[in-house]
C-alpha cells in the first residue's frame, strides 16, 4: 500500500518515535512510506478536489484540522488514521486561558467520527476517543524507544558526583521549573548531587550544580547514560493524563531507574521499588533522591529492571508488531 504519514515535521519529536520509528518496518511488508509536513505545499496541494491522489491510507498525526480541510483529505483517500499521543483536544498545562478549549474540542469529535482508524497512545487517550466513536475503530499503541540505541548506565560508585537527569523541549521545562523549590531542597540535603539537563534551554538554581547538555538527536542517549538518575514530574490534570511517558521510556531504556509523581502512564511505567519510585509529597521525592544517591548498587539494579520492562513491552519492535496487524486489517478489508 500507498501510505503518507502527514506531520508537524520530520524532527518533531512525535514524527520522530511515532511515525518515523515505524517507517523501516512498513517498507519490509512491501509498502510505500512517504512522511509529509502539513505545512508544505504538498499539503496545500491536497486539498485540490481537482488533483488526482495516490495514497491508499494517510496517517494524520495529531493534527486537527478544520472540517473543510478534514473533509476533503478524506475524500482523496481509502483509509484515513488518526494517531495522537496528547490530549490534544485541550490546552496545555500552563495555558494562562485554562484547558478547556471547544474549538479544539469541536475539531476533536470530527476527527473520532471521520478517521477509519485511531491509534491513540494510552488507555486514557483510548478512552477519550471512544466516547466519542465506535470503540471498534480504536487501538492503542504506546510511544515506544529502540532500546539497542541507548548505551546503558555504567552507575559508577567511585565518580564525586551523582547525576539526576532529565530531558524535554523548552515547552516542557516549565513543568522543571515549577518544581524549583523541590530541586534546590535536593541541592542542600544531597551534597554530591547534579541536575543534568538535556534540553534547548536550560535553568538556574542557588543550590543545586546544573550540567547543561544542549539536546541533539545523535547525543542524547550518551547523555543520558552518563547520568544516575532520571526524574519527571507532571502537573496532575487532564493534559499530563494523555502524556504517553516518552522521558521515562528514555530513562529506563538507558539504564536509570526514576523517581515520578504518580500522574498518567508514569503509574504504570514507573513500577514502585522496582524500576525506581512512584513519590507524592516533598518529603517522599527527598527521601528517594537520597536513597538513590547513596547506592549505586540499588541504581544499577533498578536500573536493568527498567530497561528489561522497555525491551519486553515498549520497544519499537513491539509497536511495529501493533502497527503490522493494523494494517493487515486494512488489506483485508481492500481484499
Amino acid at each position: 500500500m500507498r501510505i503518507t504519514a502527514l506531520v508537524k515535521s520530520r524532527e518533531h519529536v512525535c514524527c520522530r518515535y511515532r511515525a518515523a520509528a515505524f517507517r523501516a518496518h512498513f517498507e519490509s511488508l512491501g509498502h510505500h512510506v512517504d512522511i509529509r509536513s502539513w505545512s508544505s505545499a504538498w499539503f496545500l496541494c491536497q486539498l485540490f478536489p481537482g488533483l488526482q491522489s495516490d495514497i491508499d491510507v494517510l496517517i494524520v498525526q495529531r493534527r486537527l484540522f478544520p472540517a473543510w480541510q478534514l473533509n476533503l483529505l478524506r475524500r482523496r483517500v481509502s483509509c484515513l488514521i488518526f494517531d495522537f499521543d496528547d490530549s490534544i483536544y485541550l490546552h496545555s498545562s500552563f495555558n494562562l486561558r485554562g484547558p478547556d478549549c471547544s474549538k479544539r474540542l469541536a475539531r476533536f469529535r470530527h476527527m473520532m467520527q471521520t478517521a477509519d482508524i485511531v491509534i491513540a497512545g494510552n488507555d486514557f487517550l483510548r478512552d477519550q476517543a471512544t466516547a466519542l466513536t465506535d470503540p471498534a475503530k480504536v487501538h492503542v499503541i504506546p510511544t515506544c524507544v529502540e532500546v539497542g540505541r541507548y548505551p546503558s548506565a555504567a552507575h559508577d560508585p567511585h565518580r564525586p558526583r551523582v547525576k539526576l537527569a532529565w530531558i524535554g523541549s523548552s515547552s516542557t521545562i516549565r513543568g522543571l521549573e515549577k518544581q524549583r523549590d523541590l530541586l534546590e531542597r535536593f541541592g542542600r540535603v544531597v551534597p554530591n548531587l547534579e541536575l543534568t539537563i538535556i534540553c534547548d534551554r536550560s535553568l538556574s538554581l542557588d543550590h543545586l550544580p546544573i550540567d547543561f547538555r544542549l539536546w541533539n538527536e545523535t547525543t542524547e542517549t550518551a547523555d543520558l547514560a552518563d547520568a544516575d538518575i532520571g526524574f519527571s514530574w507532571l502537573p496532575d490534570d487532564a493534559w499530563s493524563a494523555g502524556k504517553c511517558g516518552l522521558k521515562v521510556l528514555q530513562y529506563m531504556a538507558a539504564g536509570l531507574p526514576v523517581i515520578a509523581n504518580a500522574v498518567g502512564v508514569q503509574k504504570t511505567l514507573v513500577r514502585h521499588g522496582e524500576t525506581g519510585f512512584l513519590v507524592d509529597t516533598p518529603d517522599e521525592w527527598e527521601a528517594a533522591v537520597r536513597r538513590l544517591a547513596n547506592d549505586a548498587d540499588l541504581r544499577r539494579l533498578m536500573g536493568a529492571a527498567g530497561r528489561r520492562v522497555v525491551a519486553a513491552e515498549y520497544d519499537v519492535a513491539r509497536g511495529a508488531a501493533a502497527w503490522e496487524n493494523v494494517l493487515r486489517g486494512i488489506e483485508a478489508v481492500r481484499a
